[in-house]
């Protein structure tokens, strides 16, 4: 690219995502979470918005898991350049912040998540999304969150609280290099100590290795992963995909041989930036865009 077009596009770039004000941040439990150790600011789960707009706008909303362990994180390239690519693609986004160990463990993560997801379906219309249009995308232990919400939701029968009256299954699945299971070998050993804590009960470990727990009911799932990733074992994306596949759920799986852990969207790097390509597609293909 020649020096004048490059500066062009980084002004360009840049113009972008400035653009890309978030309409509002709201506390998922305004009165205090469930749980709650304290009034900190990481006591309290919230939802970032960012509004689609203009004449690519759908009815497509989605809640980001940003990853980090479980102990962290990582709000900027796996939560807000989520969203501004997600606004670009005419779907509204919501970054979770939800709450990390060692703080917290299993299952205040999950309760944020279906907080979330139940919070934005009760706003859909306001939103303009269909609640019937409303995925998880995670990264990382965020993709552990996501692909949770995806294979553990339940249905609140709550009279008190109309939030809480919504389903918290999402309608389909992003999985961007996630942890998924919680058993040796291919565990991500921090994100099952974050979650889970230093001898953790056997019976959750099983319960919480999703890939155990897909069912015919689980939302379809887009998986993207890298053979070289040395922190989260690719075998957990492909241990998920074949759960999926037996259960006869809609999925996609792409595979690149090279690649480290936690590269986000990829901009920088020629092959692996063309992922978020493929995703786009998919997502069209379930009618999602």
């Amino acid at each position: 690219m020649r020096p004048v077009r490059l500066v062009a596009f980084v002004v360009c770039l840049a113009a972008l995502l400035t653009a890309q004000v978030p309409k509002e941040t709201v506390l998922l439990w305004p009165d205090g979470a469930p749980g709650a150790q304290g009034t900190a600011d990481d006591d309290k789960p919230s939802l970032t918005i960012y509004p689609a707009g203009g004449p690519a706008k759908t009815s497509t909303g989605v809640i980001v898991c940003p990853g980090g362990g479980y102990a962290h994180l990582a709000m900027d390239h796996e939560g807000v350049q989520i969203a501004v690519w997600l606004n670009n693609l005419g779907i509204s986004a919501h970054v979770l912040k939800y709450r990390l160990g060692p703080k917290y463990h299993y299952p205040v993560e999950l309760w944020d998540a279906q907080r979330a997801i139940r919070y934005v379906r009760s706003r859909a219309a306001e939103f303009g999304i269909a609640p019937d249009h409303i995925g998880v995308w995670g990264f990382s232990a965020g993709g552990h969150l996501a692909s949770t919400a995806a294979t553990h939701f339940s249905h609140s029968d709550s009279e008190s609280d109309p939030i809480d009256r919504q389903s918290d299954r999402p309608d389909f699945a992003i999985l961007s290099y996630p942890v998924i299971s919680m058993l040796e070998p291919y565990v991500h050993l921090g994100s099952r100590r974050n979650l889970l804590g230093d001898k953790p009960d056997p019976t959750l470990v099983q319960l919480l290795s999703n890939e155990l727990q897909v069912t015919a009911q689980t939302p379809p799932t887009f998986l993207f992963h890298t053979t070289e990733d040395q922190v989260v074992p690719v075998e957990n994306s492909i241990y998920y995909y074949l759960a999926l596949r037996k259960a006869g759920v809609p999925v996609e799986m792409h595979i690149y041989q090279k690649g480290q852990h936690g590269v986000g969207l990829a901009a920088a790097d020629p092959i692996l930036r063309t992922w978020p390509d493929h995703l786009a597609a998919w997502l069209r293909v379930q009618g999602f865009r």
